[in-house]
């Protein structure tokens, strides 16, 4: 799930320069609704492929069309960025970077002089789109050069950064073999963390905290089969939020309350991110939340809540 709701992932190919209007009609050209969807889409899909010039191209034509203020600041700071970072792609139709080689280059040991190395660690730190430094990240974990494990851990112990960057920088380092602690900012929180215990998988979360998941998901099956794997992709999402919060904390406990509070206040999220409604009655009921663990659930509705105003803060970056 990609902020807790699946979006529709559109085929096809990848609109080029030539598709957008000529330049002598953009000034005129207003962007509905659902054509400034199928423009964002498309910008992504570019950014993800590392199409830099052709992006350039379209944010360019995005400039001159009329439309809400917001949606040009977004455009402008995002061009500017491509424009300093990779200045030699604006009037390029071809080469620009094949992701698949790059990615191949990193996970097969092949040449990674030092300007590999720092276009990894400069997209890593710089770049506007989280899914982009996450992927940065993925890189990283197998650079060879020395100086890729203090600079990650600098820039996660000075820097603010996003929760999620936060937690796959955890996971890139420990994959590293890199150990000892680090102590940051996480969820308005000063936290220490011992970076050899960070978890790569669900799998690796302690007892209570897998309990809370497959207990929503032995629920969650008899109403819709579909509802246990968007709970487990949920769980996830949320644990890259929590990891080493207060939170988080308070679901290690091995007691039964702590895990069916915990487990109810999942299944609430999960039913408005699915279907946009939920009777929370019924399922306090369900997971048997009454007198003091109301105040449990109610804390862990509270906690998966500021994820999702997290997220709406973030929007997509």
């Amino acid at each position: 799930m990609n902020n807790w709701r699946q979006r529709q992932q559109g085929g096809g190919t990848i609109t080029t320069s030539n598709d957008f209007p000529r330049e002598e009609k953009e000034h005129n050209v207003y962007l509905l609704p659902g054509t400034l969807d199928h423009y964002q889409e498309q910008l992504t899909r570019m950014l993800e492929a590392e199409q830099y010039g052709e992006a350039k191209r379209l944010l360019q034509f995005l400039l001159q069309t009329r439309g809400e203020q917001r949606n040009y600041e977004e455009w402008e700071s995002l061009l500017a960025w491509l424009e300093a970072a990779f200045p030699d792609t604006g009037d390029r139709e071809e080469e620009d970077p094949d992701e698949e080689e790059l990615r191949q280059a990193a996970l097969s040991g092949g040449d990674q002089d030092e300007s590999y190395v720092q276009q990894v660690l400069y997209i890593m730190k710089n770049h506007p789109m989280l899914d982009q430094q996450l992927l940065a990240l993925e890189r990283a974990a197998h650079l060879r050069s020395p100086e890729v494990d203090d600079s990650i851990l600098g820039w996660l112990e000075e820097e603010k950064l996003h929760p999620v960057v936060q937690y796959k920088a955890l996971q890139c380092l420990k994959r590293r073999g890199v150990a000892g602690t680090v102590r940051l900012e996480r969820l308005g929180e000063r936290v220490e963390l011992e970076i050899e215990r960070t978890p790569l998988a669900l799998e690796d979360y302690p007892v209570p905290v897998r309990r809370i998941v497959e207990r929503v998901e032995g629920v969650a099956e008899t109403a819709d089969p579909t509802l246990p794997h968007f709970a487990r992709e949920l769980w996830k999402e949320c644990l890259q939020y929590l990891y080493g919060s207060s939170a988080y904390e308070r679901m290690l406990s091995e007691e039964e309350a702590a895990v069916d509070s915990h487990a109810a206040a999942l299944h609430l999220t999960l039913l408005l991110a699915v279907y946009g409604s939920a009777d929370e009655d019924e399922i306090r009921h369900t997971y048997g939340i009454t007198g003091e663990l109301r105040f449990r659930y109610e804390q862990a509705c509270r906690s998966l809540r500021q994820i999702t105003d997290l997220q709406e803060g973030y929007g997509e970056r």
